[in-house]
C-alpha cells in the first residue's frame, strides 16, 4: 500500500527484487487493488487510515468491495 508517481508494474517490480527493506525479502507481492486520489496528501491519508485498522479481515473486505 502506499502512493506512487511511477508506472505502477514498475513498483511492483520494485516490491519483487532482492533489496533492503519490508517488501525485498519476499518476491511474491502482486496488486490487487488501486485507489485513486486528486492529490498526494488525499492519497496518504487514506493510505494511514487504511494501515490504522490494522485488521486483516477489514482490508480484505475493502478489496472485496471494491472488486
Amino acid at each position: 500500500m502506499g502512493h506512487t508517481c511511477e508506472q505502477i508494474n514498475q513498483r511492483i517490480r520494485k516490491h519483487n527484487s532482492n533489496h533492503k527493506g519490508f517488501t525485498g525479502s519476499e518476491a511474491d507481492w502482486k496488486l490487487v487493488f488501486i485507489e485513486n486520489f486528486p492529490d498526494k496528501s488525499s492519497a496518504y491519508a487514506r493510505e494511514r487510515a487504511v494501515k490504522s485498522w490494522k485488521s486483516r479481515k477489514k482490508i480484505e473486505e475493502l478489496i472485496l468491495k471494491k472488486n
